[in-house]
């Protein structure tokens, strides 16, 4: 008899586990694949982003899916619980731009060492290679866990931290929405975030601009009425598919819910390659520039201003011979072609699958939750932490810092609670 089982071993089970363990819980985790923290290993380019240090409400902001759920849990377990927490496992982090928190060596896979080291300390079981068939419930309250292979484990508290559906080779392919149902939790519908997005405008078929990076660019979605729904201002990259790259992956979750309301399944964006020049100013800069030197040709003038490739594609855009002189540029063909710097629009049609997003977007209701204890309201016993809940952020330590804090919470209220029963 075991007073909790934590099933997943990603960021928030083993958050979870280590935090039942301290509590002197009798803990089982169990995970499907032959080795644990596989995510962890893999996140912030194998360096491990473990959490974010802006303050709270700029977290919540980072977190525009039901980010407002975790305000309770930020008031009992936060960021900077993270950052001792690391600490205190002899993890030293550094703070990084926009708030990353990264380990001092790294290597994520030190983070995770030092995870399983912790778990080892507290005594903690450890089952890998071994796929969980259900959990058993009975009435309204959790009563065992049961392997594919027939294995059967009697406990009082269930964690169910298997996350989302995205980044399956990680072991994260929505298992755990099934135990959900069956204990009478609604699961809201599953898309994907933080996801490259599709395009089939000519130029992206053509490859024209494949493997093209732009820095500091703003990207914004645009509503059906054509008003900006979001703006984020990052790097973003052209594809063979596509658009990809930070702004591009922070602005693709609304992408996906507008698509849904346009009925010829196109959605417009906006790009503006200069987003701190308002478009006046930047007209009168040109044309002194130009003016400057009227002999020399209008692509060597301009070379400075954009990458060369991104600088012929918006001239040839606005029929303008790259090779002509300067002087003979007419004020008409420059203000279009200031105006599509600052909005150069086009339209997208999708994102690759759920399987290529780095975040599931939807999950477990968080309506259905205590968000004090991640304890579910409807069976005694079962508790959620990390992607499995319809909570989903930007990626930057904003996820992680979520898997976290759930992980920790959902961990030291199932072993309050087994006490209990024990």
């Amino acid at each position: 008899m075991y007073d909790v089982i934590v099933i997943g071993g990603g960021p928030s089970g083993l958050m979870a586990a280590i935090t039942a363990g301290k509590s002197g819980a009798k803990v089982l985790l169990i995970d499907k694949g032959d080795k644990l923290g596989r995510k962890l290993a893999i996140s912030g380019g194998g360096r491990c982003n473990v959490t974010n240090r802006l303050p709270i409400d700029e977290l919540i902001k980072h977190i525009p899916g039901n980010g407002r759920f975790l305000h309770s849990a930020f008031s009992i377990f936060n960021n900077e619980d993270i950052i001792d927490f690391f600490n205190g496992l002899g993890i030293e982090l550094k703070e990084e731009d926009h708030g990353r928190m990264f380990p001092v060596s790294n290597k994520a896979q030190s983070v995770v060492d030092a995870l399983l080291r912790k778990l080892s300390d507290l005594s903690v079981e450890i089952k890998t290679n071994s796929p969980v068939e259900t959990v058993e419930y009975d009435q309204d309250e959790v009563k065992a866990v049961l392997l594919k292979n027939g294995e059967r484990f009697k406990t009082h508290a269930v964690v169910i931290a298997v996350g989302g559906k995205s980044v399956p080779h990680t072991g994260s392919t929505g298992d755990g929405y099934v135990w959900a149902e069956k204990a009478g939790h609604t699961i809201t519908e599953l898309f994907p975030t933080e996801v490259p997005v599709t395009s089939n405008e000519p130029f992206i078929k053509e490859k024209t601009l494949q493997g093209l990076s732009l820095r500091d660019v703003a990207l914004s979605v645009l509503n059906q009425k054509g008003k900006a729904l979001i703006t984020h201002k990052m790097d973003m990259i052209f594809t063979h598919f596509g658009i990809s790259g930070p702004a591009v992956l922070r602005c693709s979750q609304f992408i996906v819910k507008e698509l849904k309301k346009s009925a010829g399944h196109k959605v417009t964006v906006n790009l503006d390659v200069f987003p701190d020049k308002k478009e006046e100013v930047f007209y009168q800069e040109l044309l002194q520039l130009l003016k400057s030197e009227p002999k020399k040709n209008i692509k060597n003038v301009l070379k400075h201003l954009l990458p060369e490739r991104y600088l012929l594609f918006l001239l040839e855009f606005n029929q303008i011979d790259p090779m002509a002189q300067a002087g003979t540029l007419s004020n008409e063909k420059l203000r279009s072609f200031v105006e599509s710097c600052k909005r150069f629009r086009f339209t997208v049609n999708g994102t690759l699958p759920l399987e290529k997003a780095f975040i599931t977007g939807g999950g477990v209701s968080t309506k259905e939750v205590e968000p004090k204890t991640m304890a579910s309201k409807k069976m005694c016993g079962l508790y959620f932490c990390g992607e499995i809940l319809d909570i989903h952020g930007y990626t930057g330590g904003f996820n992680i810092t979520a898997a976290f804090v759930t992980g920790h919470l959902a961990g030291q209220n199932a072993a309050e609670s087994s006490k209990l029963k024990g």
